[in-house]
């Protein structure tokens, strides 16, 4: 793309316009409209349409809630990588998406109708109901749209994926059947995660996203053993809702359980695991005695009497019996786990291992049915009412031991928040676990950012992957496309085309087909061998859906076969670190069973954007932040930038609106007044400016330092590590631009007798330039907007900047040292009280031999003036000025040498100033013992009677020493800051020229007699007034300096960038 097509008239007329003082909103809001109205995003993606392809998938939002600061953190991160990319000339696809089904959008269309769940739902009518859902699933997007567009989030919204239509639904059946041919799509029967809220079975990975910390109660409860002995097995359990489906106890075969007696229990036994003796003289009182004791195995076989006898046992399966299990631990409880087949995995599988009774007796809705105990019925079983009544009963059967708060993380349903409980029941499945290994294998090919989360948190994931329960008994949804006999159930067809669906059922799939639920239900044919095919109820996981993405948005393969492979794999895609168990995990599950591939090669994860305090942001805490709220205060680019800078992107985010301010606010603040100094002074375009590498030395250094941050930038975004490029950025516009480089050459644009210096001006130029199109990707507005002002065109149009090699080692190494004596001899100055804008008459300094050289020797002027000394000695060595001595580092000596540190610590303190120096450089040293640089920390001790501060082998001295001469000119200088602050107070513009007038003791008017060329120079005065005050001024102030009085008075005459200087001098 070229930055010279198109240019602004509306820019170009002004050259250099003013920043706009309407605040940030304003000045984004307007270039919203003007990049509608230039149709800005249609021309990045006609300029990119022959370049190489970057693709990014875009995780689809469910329109039917409002989007949060978060959405627009992550939306941040998607848009940078995408702009850059665009910015190097490559044809981005960045399609949006709108996840339409599931029980997101189900919840909120209940809780419209007042609905309490599934009873409700089927009263009204599935019909209606899903109609509603239909209408429901976009009431927000507008807003969505809106806000992506406000924050700058660029997205091709013409050619939006939308999972409920008809077409993705056809290539998700067709990806279905895909998997039943492959011999991975089965139905089966386990115990898996159910919300009794939403009457269905979620995944593991559903699961994974909704665990809180709750509060329950836990209890002991008395198995007395049928065998005459007396003994009672005591049992703990977490859940004593499904006390009531025990069928049998567990016990280790390889523990030791042992008898337990107690005064205040007499004549019973109990029986525990004998590492828990110390549970059992809790839970017993006081004189427990362990008597006889025997391995689990011993016990295996045994029959008791059950807690509850309000269920009745099913004819087949046994039941009250003591059975074995490896997964029964004493690390807590008794030793003894109850075991409820119907309600836990172990229990499940320990069940079909010892041929136990499957005993249910609560309903779809989570409530008891079928008890004996009619106040049972109809109550919920996580309900805590529940819980206590069970114990109570416990308590009136004498088979109460103890009751325990229980605190612990438990899964509730990641979308209404009940609990959930573990339910055996017969779902649909996807067999993940027969592709667990080569999805790691492909795991390990995709590049995480940070590369822990792929083997951390996801490759672990992945390690303990069990079989995706896809099935969901709800409504609205993909329905899954399996038709079963209903004279024959293991006769199934898996349906992937709506063309097949016709052949099977003979209709024609054209016009308003709907293959929502009810209406798809109604479709059957017959059976082969004789009754009817009819679908299954259920519809599929949403996370299905949205997995299936890199295909259904094409209609692959119905149509768009070769679109699909120019999109397959995406290079990039990125969303928050909960999607680890969420959209990244069901990406690859559906590219690796269907395809054998990864569907993604590169995935940047947030983390959570949580409050000021390290809070999770809630409705209910009050902390919730208001994304258009805080654009409309602090604009896009403040809010991209803040959640860019303030910390890595994939590190908790404590959104803190205070940090927002000083970080980002205080960048753009510095960005705009650099503008603002060049738009002042620049002027007309002058003489032509030599090449860079014939500029003065400063200028070439600037420009080596331009080039080595968009060397940084471009490798920090290559990396994908949003975070580090952008801190290179605003580092370089700070530190080195605004606080060193601008500071350091003002003099070069305003001085009088001569226009701005045409090499200060073309550096600067070409500096700001490339800082806007550095800065494109993180603030899109006001890169654009200083694009414009000095270019004529957007940014957006224009090529991210390249590394042009001027960066000069040697250069660089001079100017980092000259400024790093600049620091300490202010922090020297410091140390004796004196004043800044005091000259001095001399320092000494002492730099490493390789920051030495011509080009330190020609910087030795900005040296003097940084500093306000009249000379600069360089000495050979630190010697004269400090005393090197070490210190021992005891934590890294103890860790090599054990015993040996008290000998260590004594050989470093009688190491010589060269060994230290030579750790310091980073070389090991051996005198009695090898030292490492890490072992010894080097401090320096004064040595001299002057002001001394040092860093490293950097080393200042300052003469303090203050003469006549030098007093008087730190008078006048005082003056002149004195003079520029009233200028600024009362209004005038830079450039105006004034009247000034001093009046005071004689000390300062004597200075300002000695310096009055120099003070009116700096200050524009064409009238200097010395001792007489002033008449009608616009601005006077009675100020004191140094004990000093006096009082100054400006007036403004007008302005001039040529005159000589001051045009009349009135000395009193």
């Amino acid at each position: 793309m070229s930055a010279d097509e198109t240019p602004s008239t509306e820019f170009t007329a002004a050259r250099h316009p003013a920043w706009p003082d309407g605040g940030a909103d304003a000045l984004e809001r307007d270039l919203l409209a003007r990049w509608d109205a230039e149709g800005l995003f249609q021309q990045v993606q006609a300029a990119t349409a022959d370049g190489e392809g970057f693709v990014f998938f875009e995780g689809p939002p469910t329109a039917n809630g409002r989007p949060g600061i978060h959405h627009v953190f992550s939306r941040t991160i998607k848009d940078l990588i995408c702009r850059y990319q665009a910015m190097q000339g490559k044809r981005v696809t960045r399609i949006a998406g709108w996840d339409t089904h599931g029980l997101p959008v189900e919840l909120e269309v209940e809780k419209q109708l007042g609905f309490a769940g599934k009873k409700d739902i089927e009263a009204y009518g599935v019909a209606e109901f899903s109609k509603k859902c239909l209408e429901s699933v976009f009431t927000y997007r507008d807003e969505w749209v809106q806000l992506s567009n406000r924050t700058g989030y660029w997205l091709d919204y013409d050619n939006a994926y939308v999972t409920c239509t008809k077409e993705y639904v056809e290539s998700v059946w067709w990806l279905l059947q895909r998997l039943f041919q492959k011999e991975l799509l089965y139905r089966g029967h386990r115990v898996s995660p159910y919300c009794p809220r939403c009457g269905t079975v979620l995944s593991s990975h559903e699961l994974a996203l909704g665990y809180q910390e709750v509060k329950d109660k836990s209890v002991y409860v008395t198995f007395p053993l049928s065998d005459g002995s007396g003994r009672e097995l005591v049992v703990w359990t977490t859940t004593p809702w499904t006390l009531p489906s025990n069928v049998a106890v567990a016990v280790n075969p390889e523990l030791e359980y042992a008898e337990f007696t107690s005064p205040a229990h007499p004549g019973r036994t109990f029986v525990l695991a004998a590492s828990r003796a110390a549970k059992a003289a809790e839970l017993l009182g006081e004189g427990t005695t362990m008597g006889a004791s025997v391995p689990g195995a011993q016990l295996a076989g045994l029959r008791y009497a059950r807690p509850f006898g309000i269920v009745t046992m099913p004819a087949d399966g046994a039941h009250s019996i003591v059975v074995t299990g490896a997964f029964v631990t004493a690390d807590d409880g008794s030793g003894l786990v109850h075991m409820a087949p119907a309600f836990g995995a172990d229990d499940y599988a320990a069940g079909r291992e010892h041929g136990l009774a499957l005993v249910r007796p609560v309903a779809g809705d989570g409530t008891f049915v079928g008890t004996s105990w009619p106040e049972l019925n109809g109550q919920l079983v996580t309900a805590d009412d529940t819980n206590e009544m069970l114990i109570r009963k416990l308590k009136e059967l004498g088979r109460h031991l103890k009751t325990e708060q229980y605190i612990h993380s438990y899964p509730h349903c990641w979308r209404c928040h009940s609990k959930l409980i573990y339910y055996a029941r017969e779902s649909w499945f996807v067999r993940t676990s027969s592709v667990k290994a080569r999805m790691q294998e492909l795991n390990a090919g995709i590049s995480w950012h940070p590369p822990e989360v792929g083997t951390g948190r996801f490759g672990e994931w992945l390690g303990n992957n069990i079989d995706w329960a896809l099935s969901r008994e709800r409504y609205w949804g993909t329905p899954l496309p399996i038709w079963v006999s209903d004279r024959d159930p293991e006769y199934v067809e898996v349906i992937g085309s709506f063309a097949e669906l016709k052949e099977k059922a003979g209709f024609t799939p054209t016009g308003d087909l709907d293959v929502h639920k009810p209406w798809v239900d109604e479709i059957t044919w017959p059976a082969p061998g004789g009754g009817t095919m009819r679908r299954v109820p259920e519809v599929i996981d949403t996370w299905f859906d949205s997995g299936s993405m890199p295909y259904a948005q094409w209609h692959y393969p119905f149509e768009n076969v070769e679109q699909f492979e120019r999109h397959f794999p995406a290079d990039y895609i990125c969303e928050g670190i909960d999607q680890t168990r969420g959209w990244f995990y069901s990406l690859l599950a559906i590219g690796t069973a269907a395809f054998d591939a990864a569907p993604y090669r590169n995935v940047i994860v947030n983390e959570l954007v949580l409050d000021a305090s390290g809070h999770k942001m809630s409705k209910s805490k009050g902390n919730v932040v208001d994304p258009w709220k805080l654009v409309e205060k602090h604009g896009a680019d403040a809010a991209r930038l803040y959640m860019v800078l303030s910390s890595q992107v994939w590190q908790p985010k404590r959104f803190d609106e205070r940090q927002l301010v000083e970080t980002a606010g205080g960048f753009l603040n510095t960005l705009r007044a650099s503008y603002h100094f060049f738009s002042l002074y620049a002027g007309p375009d002058g003489a032509a400016a030599p090449a860079a590498a014939d500029r003065p030395l400063a200028d070439r250094w600037l420009l080596g330092r331009l080039d080595a941050t968009v060397a940084a930038v471009r490798a920090a975004f290559d990396g994908y590590d949003v975070t580090t490029g952008v801190r290179a950025l605003t580092e370089f516009v700070v530190d080195d631009l605004s606080n060193w480089w601008v500071r350091l050459n003002r003099g070069r644009f305003w001085a009088p007798g001569r226009e701005a210096d045409p090499s200060a001006v073309a550096t600067m130029r070409e500096t700001l330039v490339s800082v806007s199109r550095l800065l494109a990707p993180a603030a899109p507005f006001a890169s654009d907007w200083l694009h414009r002002a000095m270019t004529g065109t957007s940014v957006h149009l224009a090529p991210f900047p390249v590394d042009a090699g001027r960066l000069d080692p040697a250069l660089d190494r001079a100017m980092d040292g000259i400024r790093r004596l600049a620091s300490l001899g202010r922090a020297a100055r410091e140390t004796a009280s004196l004043r800044v804008r005091q000259p001095l008459a001399t320092i000494r300094v002492a730099v490493p031999v390789e920051v030495r050289g011509a080009d330190f020797d020609a910087l030795i002027p900005l040296l003097q003036g940084e500093t306000n000394v009249k000379r600069v000695e360089i000495v050979t060595s630190d010697a004269d000025l400090v005393r090197l001595r070490g210190k021992p580092n005891f934590r890294t000596l103890g860790k090599r040498f054990g015993a040996e540190v008290k000998g260590v610590a004594a050989s470093v303190a009688l190491l010589t100033a060269d060994q230290l120096r030579a750790l310091e450089q980073g070389e090991t040293v051996t005198a009695d013992y090898t030292l490492l640089p890490e072992d010894v920390t080097i401090e320096r001790e004064v040595v001299t009677d002057w002001p001394v501060a040092s860093a490293g082998p950097f080393v200042v001295a300052l003469d303090p020493v203050v003469t006549p001469a030098l007093a008087q000119e730190g008078l006048a200088r005082e003056l002149v800051s004195r003079v520029q602050r009233l200028r600024k107070d009362a209004g005038f513009a830079v450039s105006a020229r004034i009247a000034l007038s001093l009046t005071g003791d004689a000390a300062l008017l004597d200075a300002a007699r000695v310096h009055q060329e120099y003070i009116a120079g700096e200050t524009l005065a064409r009238e200097f007034t010395i001792g007489e005050a002033a008449t009608e001024p616009d601005r006077q102030e009675a100020f004191e300096v140094e004990g000093h009085a006096g009082a100054l008075a400006v007036r403004q005459l007008g302005n001039g960038r040529t005159h000589s200087g001051p045009a009349q001098v009135n000395a009193s």
